[in-house]
């Protein structure tokens, strides 16, 4: 299984301000939707589940958020808190998003469109998915 990992945003600053760039083949995959939370209350907790198919990459836009991800044998942590960086998530981890900052928007490109059936909403049911897996796998 492949590891989550920062990503790194071309970012260009002058004294106007700050663009961040991601584009084509600099990406790790093709981008098929875009989604972003907002409005989340300090505290609140987002995700809560796994994707069986589905990579992301999720940047926080403005404020921080602290996500933990698993893959059934240990866990993953990262803040996110700055738009220059982005956290590559690939299949098969559990997720969760802690909101820390008032107005934070996280972003989230996704190399797949909605499909009801790759998501895993229940830490048990992931369990069992990532079991079976292991099990094909030998």
């Amino acid at each position: 299984m492949a590891i989550p990992s920062f990503f790194p945003v071309t970012t260009h600053r002058d004294a106007r301000g700050s663009l961040g760039v991601m584009e084509g083949d600099d990406l790790p995959f093709d981008v098929r939707r875009v989604y972003y939370l907002f409005d989340v209350p300090i505290g609140a907790v987002r995700g809560e589940h796994g994707h069986k198919t589905l990579e992301q990459l999720m940047i926080c836009m403005h404020g921080r958020v602290e996500v933990t991800l698993n893959d059934a044998s240990g866990q993953f942590h990262f803040v996110l808190d700055s738009p220059a960086i982005a956290l590559h998530i690939p299949p098969g981890l559990w997720r969760s998003l802690r909101f820390v900052d008032p107005d934070t928007v996280v972003c989230v490109l996704a190399s797949q469109p909605y499909d009801r059936q790759d998501y895993i909403y229940t830490f048990e049911e992931f369990l069992t998915w990532v079991a079976s897996k292991d099990i094909a796998a030998r």
